[in-house]
């Protein structure tokens, strides 16, 4: 068992251009782990549906998530508690139902965004003589021994290149994109999501967007190993949180334009398997703005997934590893502990791409409209946590917009369950 060290770095008293941008770390990692299913498939498959149509469904969901991720900065730093103990101290069942989605998903998503990190290796660079199957046992091989060997340092300096790198190509594929204009065929009749036959494919995109509400429990355990390493003062450590939530939500957007430029009304049907999707929308921009983008789109995608797959793979180790500490009553956290639930988080995905690649689909669909329902669960929980602490009161706005937000993921849960039962279809 590891104990905690203290910090050797004091939090600087007043906030500097200089102190916010060394502040930046967890924002970044949570903007990460947003851009993979999200951003890159659902998003980009919502415009490539439905145009433009769906963007005020991801505007309107990242504004009234974005409470509940705030609260999850906001409570760490106020308490020094991670949120998994804050659940923990409301009740033990939430503690036990936290562990049984976490686990659950730390399976189906590490498995999913690997095989689909490989997918995207064998599409962009077909004469690799390895299959799909062992390029992901390579995947997963390079992310345990970035976190084993490099742990939170080495994630936090990876995923900024990742992003800023990510960023940047998205821009230039989007700007490309508007400069050649829509592809929508003469005669096209535009689809309307406005039905319950699309409520399904809706449900998805917001569960994801910009990442399950489990993600504020993960972003709490990255601020606190930020705040062991390199201690940030309240306001700088809000600046990196709201400079990743905003990153996300911008890129869902951009990532939605992608869609919506290239795909949208072509005339082909859009396929809606991860891994089948992502070959049909780079061999798209291949054949509608050039050979030379192949690799372009092909890196984004590949940037997306290797670096939600890093983050995922780490994150839920950490989650985990806290909720087990919690459920055993002991003290002290432990890295080793960390060690094996990130081990369990790769060979557990592992096993489900070797076992039930077929399945892995389905899978996520199905991890995507659990998470949505979900989270008002967990929302309430971080709500109320936050309302419990006097250090940093949660503003008028802020509760007015809290409160918004629960009404609008309950009110659309009630509706997919209705629609579900058959009394509301």
């Amino acid at each position: 068992m590891q104990t905690q060290t203290k910090n050797r770095m004091a939090a600087p008293a007043a906030s500097s251009w200089k102190s916010r941008f060394r502040a930046l770390g967890p924002g970044i990692l949570m903007a990460s782990a947003a851009v993979g299913g999200s951003h890159l498939i659902a998003s980009t498959q919502a415009g490539a549906l439905y145009g433009w149509q769906l963007a005020v469904i991801i505007i309107l969901v990242n504004v009234l998530k974005y409470p509940f991720f705030r609260f999850s900065t906001h409570y760490t730093l106020d308490t020094g508690n991670s949120l998994i103990e804050g659940y923990a101290s409301q009740s033990r069942v939430y503690l036990w139902v936290f562990v049984v989605l976490t686990v659950l998903s730390a399976t189906i998503s590490t498995g999913a965004l690997a095989l689909i990190s490989a997918v995207i290796i064998k599409m962009a660079l077909p004469s690799i003589a390895l299959s799909v199957n062992m390029l992901s046992v390579v995947v997963l091989a390079a992310t345990l021994a970035l976190l084993l060997l490099g742990h939170y340092r080495a994630l936090d300096r990876v995923t900024k290149v990742i992003m800023l790198s990510l960023t940047l190509a998205t821009l230039e594929a989007v700007a490309v994109a508007a400069s050649r204009g829509a592809q929508v065929q003469p005669g096209f009749i535009e689809p309307s999501p406005w039905n319950m036959a699309s409520l399904g494919f809706i449900i998805a995109l917001m569960g994801w967007m910009p990442a399950p509400m489990e993600v504020t429990a993960i972003n709490s355990m990255w601020v606190t190993a930020k705040q062991k390493l390199d201690p940030s003062n309240y306001q700088d450590a809000m600046f990196d949180f709201n400079v990743g939530y905003a990153v996300s939500a911008l890129l869902a957007l951009v990532f939605l334009a992608l869609g919506a430029w290239v795909q949208f009304g072509n005339g082909e049907e859009v396929k809606l398997a991860g891994g089948a999707y992502i070959g049909q929308l780079i061999e798209m921009y291949a054949r509608t703005i050039g050979e030379w983008s192949r690799l372009l789109v092909a890196f984004i995608a590949f940037a997306c997934m290797f670096g939600t797959t890093l983050t995922v793979a780490d994150g839920y180790g950490r989650i985990n590893a806290e909720a087990l500490r919690l459920i055993l009553r002991q003290k002290q956290r432990s890295n080793r502990a960390v060690t094996v639930w990130t081990c369990w988080s790769v060979f557990s995905g592992l096993a489900v791409i070797l076992w039930f690649n077929s399945a892995l689909g389905e899978m996520l669909k199905f991890a995507m409209i659990s998470a949505f329902l979900t989270a008002p669960v967990f929302a309430w929980l971080n709500y109320r946590l936050v309302r419990n602490t006097h250090k940093h009161a949660v503003t008028p706005a802020m509760n007015a917009l809290a409160i918004a937000g629960l009404v609008y993921l309950v009110g659309f849960a009630v509706l997919f369950l209705l629609n579900l039962s058959g009394i509301w279809a």
